[in-house]
């Protein structure tokens, strides 16, 4: 079973950064022909898309995280990242990691940012 394991939430102050992973399972001759997308919900909200990185390198952003978020790719090791800088409390929130055309979801990381 294709897994996606998400790494590197975790409890910072306003103004700082976090580095999210996500490994997948799938091979690399699987992996690098998916779209890959962050995903997070805040509390109390749906689940809202936060950035796509295409097979190409093309890169896409919220507007609430363009210019602070940065999403990349190593296909070689099978893992998609999301910097985070700038952190504001409004980020808090649970982030998952998704491949578009497998539709595998990851089991979610925290991200807490303190005012």
């Amino acid at each position: 079973q294709v897994q996606l394991v998400e790494s590197g939430g975790g409890l910072v102050q306003t103004g700082e950064s976090l580095r999210l992973s996500c490994v997948s399972s799938h091979s690399t001759s699987f992996f690098r022909v998916q779209t890959m997308n962050w995903y997070r919900r805040r509390p109390g909200e749906e689940r809202e898309l936060v950035a796509t990185i295409t097979t190409s390198g093309s890169r896409n952003y919220a507007e609430s995280v363009k210019d602070r978020f940065i999403i990349s790719r190593n296909n070689a090791a099978h893992t998609v990242y999301l910097q985070m800088n700038s952190l504001k409390p409004e980020d808090t929130g649970v982030y998952y990691c998704h491949e578009a055309l497998s539709g595998t979801w990851g089991q979610g990381t925290l991200v807490t940012v303190s005012s």
